[in-house]
């Protein structure tokens, strides 16, 4: 067998590891949501991210025994390319299996020289698998009516815990459907009309999630049932999510990712995509755990948009910060963020803990509250689509970052996030009902983060951002802390005149202490926002807000977190029950 055969056979023998151990991790979480592990639930979930990077480090001896002196040898990588992807031919899952091939790569060449002749840029086989989804899909005709068929959905997705009430849930979700959504429209008498359900649960946090769509000829509705715990051992259906959009919201970017035992994930990514069009691929994948392959897809993607539009890269819009440098272009619905060489006063942080603070968001339960990111290193761009006014901004702030050669500029380290409004500049020209409505959506942020066991730091309005779906999402990491660390106090009083009148603090303050009356001057020069928000959420300037929270976090609380506005949550006789445990 020659070098290159045992050398490509070693890196699939890695990455069947890997994904052996990704799926071994993912098949416990049935078992944890049924014993309502929910620590457990959170330690799976980061084994299961940091996962990736320790395979691809086992794979790494081995490969420089086999390679020896080749292993940083181009030509070497050019030849066992092609006899890695004739391994591949017929594996189904080609296209995750081609990612960790690029992920040796570029550990064992430091992200250098990241082309197709050496990698698998893009693949020989397309960006998707032709995978047939219908294998992974449960039927469930609709005759007479729809609560047959949801009856026998719920006995098929039925746990080893009872349902509390499963003819209740079925009345539900049946009137939901009668009311506002398909009978209209739909002709039972014709037989056409069935459920299509994925076959496996989603678990994330406290809850399990049965994901499909009614079909009636050519036309779908998508939906989401959301399980979940009670206080006495049974479960029952939260509520019932319709369309694309109430879809995709528990899919987005500012959440976990799911457990879902898709043996065959491209098989799955195809049905979500059917589900929810507007839901980038990368993002499904993503979502689905397969966060490395997420960002290959999304990198295929945004080269060809590159390459396909005359826009220009320029500084994103909003107010500048102090840590990152931000830049994007018109046509984009991503932004680039550098890390500066040096922070503007008063930051005291340095690259490395930034870069920490991200790697702790990537594997923090996000609560649907913070972005997720894509980390690159040695970015290629083309130089003659950057502005020059960006390109002086990137010299001034970050010249370590650059390098060019040629018609390419190489930035050595960028996070790459979705596209947001800042809130600072959404609220200039919202009408009194928009400023309402995210003025309740910023202090919720604030309280969701906190019951996660983050605490922002800077909670200016800038350092947050209005998705397409009206939700705010913090996407300024580089003071974050988990809440516990904080040193909640009130502000004493002066005990005299001189330091009453004093501009300056005439007490103590240490690294981590929080001063909770003080957020009020998060609104400087927007009473308008801060009325808003005070009449909504003032027990955030109350220091006792945040001890009980601290409190409930060192006593082992885990909150539940709601993908959807609590009032579309079904009624039922427990609901005044708390919601955390």
């Amino acid at each position: 067998m020659e070098r290159k055969e045992r050398f490509a056979r070693i890196i699939l023998n890695g990455f069947e590891a890997y994904f052996a151990d990704f799926q071994n991790i993912t098949l416990a979480a049935r078992t944890r949501f049924e014993n309502t592990d929910w620590h457990g639930v959170q330690q799976g979930s980061r084994d299961r991210i940091d996962l990736y990077k320790i395979k691809v480090r086992a794979v790494l001896d081995y490969v420089k025994l086999v390679a020896g002196d080749q292993l940083e040898n181009l030509d070497f990588w050019r030849e066992a390319k092609p006899v890695y992807a004739e391994l591949l031919r017929g594996h189904n899952n080609f296209e995750i299996a081609e990612t960790f091939f690029n992920s040796v790569f570029c550990k064992v060449l430091d992200h250098a020289e990241i082309r197709d002749d050496y990698a698998f840029v893009f693949s020989p086989r397309g960006d998707m698998p032709p995978s047939d989804m219908s294998k992974v899909l449960r039927r469930y005709p609709v005759e007479d009516d729809f609560r047959d068929a949801f009856t026998r959905l719920l006995d098929a997705y039925s746990f080893n815990v009872p349902w509390e009430d499963r003819e209740r849930d079925v009345g539900f979700i049946t009137a939901m459907i009668d009311e506002v959504l398909v009978a209209p429209r739909i002709d039972l008498d014709a037989g056409s009309v069935r459920l299509e359900v994925l076959e496996h649960h989603f678990f994330r946090n406290k809850s399990a999630y049965i994901v499909g769509r009614i079909v009636a000829g050519e036309e779908q509705m998508p939906f989401a049932l959301p399980v979940r715990h009670n206080e006495r051992g049974a479960v029952y259906v939260d509520t019932v999510l319709f369309g694309a959009d109430r879809v995709s919201v528990i899919f987005s970017f500012t959440r976990s990712y799911f457990m879902v035992d898709a043996s065959v994930p491209s098989q799955y990514v195809l049905f979500l995509r059917q589900l929810m069009p507007a839901k980038p691929i990368s993002e499904i994948y993503s979502a689905i755990g397969h966060y490395k392959h997420g960002k290959t897809v999304y990198h295929r993607t945004a080269v060809r948009h590159m390459q396909n539009t005359a826009d220009e890269f320029a500084i994103a819009p909003g107010i500048k910060g102090m840590v990152m440098l931000v830049f994007t272009m018109p046509s984009y619905e991503y932004v680039f963020k550098v890390i500066k060489d040096r922070f503007t006063a008063p930051k005291e942080v340095t690259r490395e803990e930034v870069m920490q603070k991200y790697q702790l968001v990537k594997r923090w339960d996000r609560a649907g509250r913070m972005a997720d990111t894509q980390e690159f290193r040695k970015l290629v761009f083309a130089r003659d689509q950057f502005s020059d006014e960006l390109m002086e901004e990137l010299y001034r702030e970050a010249p370590s970052q650059i390098e060019e050669r040629g018609r390419a500029l190489i930035l050595n380290h960028v996070y790459v996030e979705r596209r947001m409004d800042p809130l600072n500049l959404y609220l200039q020209h919202a009408t009194d009902e928009q400023v309402n409505d995210v003025m309740d959506e910023y202090g919720n942020a604030i309280k969701q983060l906190a019951a996660a066991n983050i605490f922002p730091g800077d909670m200016l309005l800038k350092n947050f951002g209005v998705t397409r779906h009206g939700r705010v999402v913090f996407y300024d990491y580089d003071e974050i802390m988990p809440l516990t660390d904080c040193n909640f106090r009130r502000i004493p009083a002066p005990r005299t005149e001189e330091e009453e009148l004093s501009g300056q603090p005439w007490y103590s303050v240490g690294p981590n202490d929080v001063f909770p009356e003080e957020f009020r001057l998060f609104f400087s020069g927007n009473q308008r926002a801060r009325k808003a928000f005070d009449a909504r959420h003032g027990d955030l300037y109350d220091v006792e807000f945040w001890w009980r929270l601290q409190q409930q976090i060192h006593n082992g609380v885990i909150t539940t977190f709601y993908p959807y506005r609590r009032r579309l949550s079904f009624p039922r006789k427990d609901t005044e029950l708390k919601r955390t445990g």
